[in-house]
C-alpha cells in the first residue's frame, strides 16, 4: 500500500472490522488532483451496492482553486467502486443476510500511482464496546510509556 490520501478514523471507532478489500474508484481529473492535495474527507462516508454496482456515498472531495468553475464535479457525488462481480455478489450476500455494513477506510495511491479505496466489511459496535476499546487503547498507551521510561 502506498501513500494515504484520506483516512476514515471514525470507522475504526464505530465498527469492528471483519474483512478488508481493495477496490478501484472512478474519479474525475480534478478530483484526483484534490485528493493529492489532501482535500478529502471520509468521515461520514459509506458503501452501498445498487443494482449490482458498488458506490461510495457521502465522501467529500473539495474543489481546488485551480479547477475551472464550469467543470467542477459535485463534492459529495456518488463515486463508483470497481470490483469483480463475484466479490460484489459475496459482499451483497453478507450485507443483506448477516446485517453487516460496508465502510470506506482509506483512499490511497498504489505503487503505480493509481487511486484505490480500501473498504471493509464491518459490524457496528455497541456503546459498551466503544468504551472497552478506548480503555484498551489507553492502557496500551500507558504501558508503552512505562516501558520507554525503564529502557
Amino acid at each position: 500500500m502506498g501513500k494515504d490520501l484520506a483516512k476514515n478514523k471514525k470507522a475504526l471507532h464505530d465498527f469492528s472490522i471483519l474483512e478488508t478489500f481493495e477496490t478501484g474508484i472512478v474519479l474525475k481529473g480534478s478530483e484526483v488532483k484534490a485528493l493529492r492535495a489532501g482535500r478529502a474527507n471520509l468521515k461520514d462516508s459509506f458503501v452501498r451496492i445498487i443494482k449490482g454496482e458498488m458506490f461510495l456515498l457521502n465522501a467529500h472531495i473539495s474543489h481546488l482553486s485551480t479547477t475551472h468553475s464550469t467543470f467542477r464535479p459535485d463534492e459529495r457525488a456518488p463515486r463508483k467502486l470497481l470490483m469483480h462481480r463475484k466479490q460484489i455478489d459475496k459482499l451483497f450476500g453478507a450485507v443483506t443476510q448477516e446485517g453487516l455494513t460496508l465502510v470506506a477506510l482509506v483512499l490511497y495511491l498504489n505503487d503505480k500511482n493509481i487511486v484505490k479505496a480500501k473498504i471493509a466489511l464491518a459490524k457496528g459496535k455497541n456503546l459498551h464496546d466503544k468504551r472497552e476499546s478506548l480503555k484498551k487503547r489507553e492502557a496500551d498507551k500507558e504501558a508503552r510509556a512505562a516501558m520507554k521510561r525503564y529502557i
